[in-house]
């Protein structure tokens, strides 16, 4: 039995996630009341005759702030139980949820005569923060369109097995922020820089002239070097400690270069190491 709670701000893909989770199988529920998530997962779940064997429920801030606490609780009880139970969290920058309201003219569902948008937004990552705290994996949407989170939710989802730590290995450019779902972050950008080496400025990091190039500095191989050794090292301990996610975040100027570099070569010495390992770059997948 396979249960995933998605929550998170409004206009951050909730709704896509859960349409891809459909999509996957699942039995989808959104918007279900925290408060009557224990009779859901006793009718739905703990049934001996149930059907639903992947089952994903949707849960936003219109709820009771006691019901909303509960949520993080309910799960342990879960897990402890025998259930695969797993918290996705979805946020996004709150300049990128106005300009999503901007475009829709939808209302957001906090906003009143005395709330605006912005308070709005602000509240309910308030409302929803014992939740966040407690998400095994969390999805930043600032810089992904529709496509780009579905395939987000199909390659963590799906790849995901029980009892393996999925791990996604993420390049990202300094220029637009750090990843709001990171557990650990690292600066390459003190290595040489193929973006001012002729005939490299366009390629990537995924590009041979480019891997050869970087391949060729001893300062390039002694950062790989010790971010193996220090992975190596803490990757175990997010394993033993139960957690289903675990997304490690590489960025240099311009998310083009190095970091794709570095993601890639670092996620093809764990692929053999780990059942679930994935890339993602922030800056060339929309290229």
């Amino acid at each position: 039995m396979r249960l995933i709670i998605v929550t998170g701000l409004s206009g951050s893909g909730k709704s896509v996630a859960l349409h891809m989770l459909e999509d996957l199988d699942f039995y989808c529920v959104d918007n279900i009341p925290a408060g009557l998530l224990p009779q859901f997962i006793s009718h739905i779940v703990r049934s001996p005759q149930s059907q639903y064997q992947l089952t994903a429920i949707g849960i936003d801030a219109r709820n009771r702030t006691d019901d909303i606490q509960l949520v993080p609780q309910q799960v342990d009880e879960l897990k402890r139980s025998g259930v695969q139970c797993e918290i996705i969290y979805l946020r996004a920058d709150e300049d990128a949820i106005l300009k999503r309201y901007s475009e829709t003219r939808r209302k957001h569902p906090l906003s009143r005569n005395d709330l605006g948008l912005a308070d709005a937004i602000r509240e309910e990552q308030r409302l929803l923060e014992p939740i966040a705290s407690n998400a095994d994996l969390i999805i930043d949407t600032t810089h992904s369109n529709v496509h780009q989170l579905r395939e987000i939710i199909r390659q963590r989802v799906s790849t995901h097995n029980a009892g393996h730590l999925s791990i996604l290995f993420e390049s990202f450019s300094f220029r637009h922020g750090l990843p709001g779902e990171a557990d650990f972050v690292f600066d390459v950008r003190s290595l040489p820089n193929p973006h001012w080496e002729p005939g490299l400025a366009k390629l990537t990091g995924r590009d041979q002239l480019v891997i050869d190039y970087l391949d060729s500095h001893a300062s390039v191989q002694r950062m790989l070097t010790d971010l193996k050794g220090f992975l190596e090292h803490w990757i175990p301990d997010f394993a033993r400690s139960n957690r289903s996610y675990l997304t490690i975040a590489i960025g240099c100027t311009g998310g083009q270069h190095r970091s794709v570099y570095m993601a890639e070569q670092l996620a093809t010495y764990f692929k053999d190491r780990y059942p679930s390992v994935l890339t993602r770059h922030q800056v060339v997948d929309r290229m």
